[in-house]
């Protein structure tokens, strides 16, 4: 590990999410208290998308953010998760039903890394990421490839969690990620996993910033905070050439 805890080299990433993901779910919902499954509810909202659209959601973890955009897009649709740890992938792909589903999109659950993705110019209607910016080793090349694959007028959507700024809940914030999540990873078995958290929370651009860095992407940004201040998203219309 690097001496910041918030930044890890590629393949340390990938090995850590490999190391995580038999648990991975679980402690989303401990840290979250389960409000992750409405975080990623209302980003696939965002998303704008409709019945046989074409959606791509990266660095897709176990799936759940797919899974809300297949409901959206339906049986005619089409989505893409793509993640470049074969652990999560393992565990995405067990929750797609089995059989074809007369209400959700078919669901491909497949390897790509964010940062050269192996899709076409303008190929998706909505490219998506739900806590998984801040994981990119290169958050400006990751987020320009997500504008890249969405055609003009289609969305690049990022649910992330921010830092908030006001008492009281900024100081309850800094508690609880910085004293409990440490050791909630501890009895998971993986205090180095549950240390790079927080940090990694701590080191993304503030809500302005990233609506700036994804504007300079060829999109056109709004944002919106959530839970208090503690969850952003942010959606850009990709703009025409």
């Amino acid at each position: 590990m690097t001496e910041d805890k918030g930044t890890l080299q590629e393949p340390q990433v990938r090995a850590m999410f490999d190391r995580i993901s038999g648990g991975y779910d679980t402690m989303n919902s401990v840290m979250t208290a389960g409000l992750h499954h409405a975080w990623r509810r209302r980003a696939a909202d965002l998303a704008g998308v409709g019945p046989g659209d074409r959606c791509l959601d990266v660095a897709t973890g176990t799936g759940d953010l797919a899974l809300e955009l297949a409901g959206r897009v339906g049986p005619r649709g089409e989505v893409i998760g793509s993640d470049f740890s074969e652990g999560m992938l393992e565990l995405a792909r067990r929750k797609v039903p089995a059989g074809a589903s007369s209400d959700l999109a078919p669901i491909t659950f497949e390897w790509a890394n964010a940062l050269s993705l192996p899709y076409a110019d303008g190929e998706f209607a909505a490219a998506t990421v739900g806590f998984g910016a801040r994981n990119f080793s290169d958050l400006d090349a990751g987020l320009a490839e997500m504008a890249r694959v969405v055609r003009p007028g289609g969305r690049v959507v990022v649910l992330e969690i921010t830092t908030p700024t006001r008492p009281p809940l900024s100081t309850f914030y800094r508690l609880w990620f910085d004293r409990v999540v440490p050791v909630i990873g501890r009895v998971a078995g993986d205090s180095e996993a549950y240390s790079y958290l927080p940090s990694s929370v701590k080191r993304f651009p503030a809500p302005r910033e990233l609506a700036a860095r994804m504007d300079g992407c060829g999109l056109d940004v709004r944002y919106v905070l959530t839970a208090g201040g503690i969850i952003a998203l942010h959606v850009g219309t990709r703009r025409s050439p």
